[in-house]
């Protein structure tokens, strides 16, 4: 692979990033700075980078949760959320405090309300943290963002809801139209944007100005962001086994760019890639049992029942409304990872095991590290841009559980 653009500093980069901020704070200004439930690698550094910016410059900075109906919908849940990311009072160094409670602080032109996090509105200001990238539902110049952090994570239960009542086709212009609601109020100070290269890790932390969050400075960074997303490095697979989903990989549980299906009515699929079956075999711990996106697999181990809790799945799953709804049905269940990989072997119709384009990845978060069939093997071969490593190994074990990745 490619040098890829590579920030080694987050935490300063972020500081220095926050000197752009045009806002004179005022001393002692309460100043919220948001923390969303994305698998982001260095949400950490850069939140408690803009906790020590804010606080030397004499404000009062605290964290709040931005994940609209994540969490169970409750203020305790998205608290444990971000405890999962490593997220605590400790880490970032300020306190975190969270409720569902939220204020209206306008109307779209259609009359939908745009709701607003009651403790960031009671806020003196609030600083926005996100990473941009494609977004996994819809195409447009604003996708997941700072914008969408702002109309639909500050927005909580009751605001996610109403953007998400319109459908996925219009939801892209409503999250810009509410971002700038919001921002006409006054007291967003501004955001930084992580942008993350094809490995997951931060390539650079941009600050963004109140005026250019959902116009033509995040934009311009999404565009940035699409260049350097990771995707898996073949058009055409019988099967795709992911080891782990869930809602720190993608708000979809598997990104839909990287496995090449949306399915959400009225948006058209995907071209590439084709993935005939897809197995899913974990949850991570860090969703919670909030399983979304579920309904995207063809089939999973009984195991993973166990990991899932239906309520918090079925909450976020309905909010994100006919998306989320349909994409959270449960797959076919068998015994165990052996069971599941052989039946999305079987729904793949490949006759001829010796031509099965299969390949094995440990989340959505990292298509860039595979484990392939002997045909895939053949083919990754003559590509320059691949690199073979390691040792044949067996997909599963003597206990029907999938093996290690060793050395890889």
């Amino acid at each position: 692979m490619p040098d890829l653009p590579t920030e080694t500093d987050p935490y300063g980069a972020a500081r220095v990033a926050l000197d752009d901020m045009p806002t004179v704070l005022q001393p002692g200004a309460r100043i919220a700075v948001t923390a969303g439930s994305r698998g982001i690698r260095d949400l950490v550094p850069v939140v408690r980078a803009a906790v020590d910016w804010l606080r030397a410059a004499g404000a009062e900075p605290f964290v709040v949760p931005a994940m609209g109906s994540h969490g169970g919908a409750t203020a305790e849940g998205q608290r444990e959320m971000l405890a999962g990311l490593g997220v605590t009072p400790e880490s970032v160094g300020c306190p975190v405090e969270a409720t569902m409670e939220t204020v209206v602080v306008g109307k779209l032109d259609d009359g939908t309300p745009v709701h607003h996090d009651a403790i960031a509105a009671a806020a003196d200001g609030v600083l926005l943290i996100n990473r941009v990238k494609p977004h996994t539902d819809f195409h447009g110049p604003v996708e997941s963002g700072l914008a969408k952090i702002l109309a639909i994570g500050l927005g909580n239960h009751r605001g996610a809801a109403s953007l998400h009542a319109g459908g996925i086709p219009s939801l892209g212009g409503a999250i810009e139209a509410a971002a700038r609601t919001v921002v006409a109020e006054g007291k967003i100070i501004g955001g930084l944007a992580i942008l993350e290269n094809a490995v997951d890790q931060t390539a650079a932390v941009e600050f963004v100005p109140a005026d250019g969050i959902g116009a033509a400075a995040e934009n311009g960074l999404l565009q940035r962001a699409g260049s350097l997303m990771g995707r898996l490095p073949f058009d055409q697979l019988d099967v795709l086994v992911v080891d782990e989903m869930g809602k720190d990989k993608s708000g979809t549980g598997m990104d839909t760019n990287v496995i090449g299906r949306c399915w959400v009515h009225g948006i058209p699929e995907f071209d590439s890639p084709r993935i005939a079956a897809i197995s899913v075999h974990r949850l991570s711990e860090a969703s919670h049992g909030n399983a979304s996106g579920l309904g995207m697999a063809d089939v999973i181990p009984a195991g993973m029942l166990e990991q899932i809790d239906l309520h918090a799945s079925y909450v976020n799953a309905l909010t994100s409304g006919a998306g989320g709804a349909r994409r959270s049905r449960l797959p076919m269940v068998l015994e165990d990872d052996a069971a599941a990989v052989l039946g999305a072997v079987t729904m793949s119709g490949r006759r001829d095991w010796s031509e099965l384009r299969l390949a094995r990845i440990r989340d959505t978060l990292s298509p860039h590290e595979l484990l392939v069939s002997p045909a895939l093997l053949v083919e990754a071969g003559n590509r320059f841009d691949l690199e073979i490593t390691g040792t044949a190994r067996d997909l599963t074990d003597a206990s029907g559980s999938l093996g290690s990745w060793g050395e890889v």
